[in-house]
């Protein structure tokens, strides 16, 4: 079957230089952008219904640039003023990059982790003393739980913020590709279209989550990333289509 159109299951900027936008260029085909989630803040009262104060903590565990945003915008809502003492960790080099945003670094203690969560457990571990205050959305891979847990620390999670199906009630959703990043992007596709039938749709999912997700949902899956051949899904689509549209480069 010849690609012709695909949907991404997120959103673009404008202007960005993103390697979807070379693949439409140079492989002739169409991509849309379309966020199947919707993100949506806690608020103060929320917060303090989790039972969950601030100043409790003396180290901020981040795990996503959102995690970041909603952690400073609920301090300033609760007139809590982070101390410079607070210690921070980042899950990878990305986040705290973005930490920038908030905090100056030379008067901050920040421990950045090389990629995944298990890479940060080794320093929570060398400080037992601690109190952890790991802030995060609603949906929380369960293995991050696990391995806090197993660390005898004091440490508590807070949900600042919340996962919501978009609404695509618009979306004709049947398109050759149909890209998903995400557990919520699966469940979003069904919360809108509960009658849907994959039929000659192809189904690409990015990390084992949302490759599990899509299975347990019944999707037949025909792209699979990341591998070792292709640790992005650019790279795994352009090759699909290379392949299906009998492209040579």
């Amino acid at each position: 079957m010849k690609i012709n159109h695909i949907l991404i299951s997120q959103t673009i900027s404008v202007g960005s230089s993103s390697p979807y936008i070379e693949l439409c260029k140079n492989k002739n085909v169409k991509i849309d952008f379309r966020s199947f989630i919707e993100i949506k803040g806690a608020s103060c009262s929320e917060v303090r219904k989790q039972k969950i104060n601030f100043s409790d903590f003396t180290v901020v565990i981040f795990i996503s640039k959102k995690s970041v945003d909603h952690y400073f915008r609920l301090a300033k809502s609760m007139k809590f003023k982070v101390p410079l003492t607070m210690k921070y960790i980042c899950q990878n080099e990305a986040i705290a990059y973005y930490l920038h945003k908030y905090i100056v670094y030379r008067k901050r203690k920040v421990y950045i982790g090389k990629k995944s969560f298990k890479d940060i457990i080794p320093y929570i571990k060398k400080h037992p003393k601690e109190k952890f205050f790991l802030p995060s959305s609603d949906i929380l891979k369960s293995d991050i739980l696990h391995m806090l847990n197993e660390v005898n620390v004091f440490w508590k999670r807070g949900i600042l913020y919340k996962t919501y199906s978009s609404d695509l009630s618009d979306l004709n959703i049947y398109y050759d590709i149909l890209v998903f990043f995400s557990p919520a992007e699966i469940k979003s596709l069904f919360d809108n279209f509960p009658n849907f039938h994959q039929k000659n749709v192809k189904i690409a999912t990015f990390g084992k989550n949302t490759l599990d997700a899509a299975s347990k949902a019944g999707l037949k899956i025909e792209i699979k990333v990341p591998t070792p051949e292709f640790p992005s899904m650019a790279m795994a689509l352009n090759k699909y289509i290379k392949e299906s549209n009998k492209i040579t480069i």
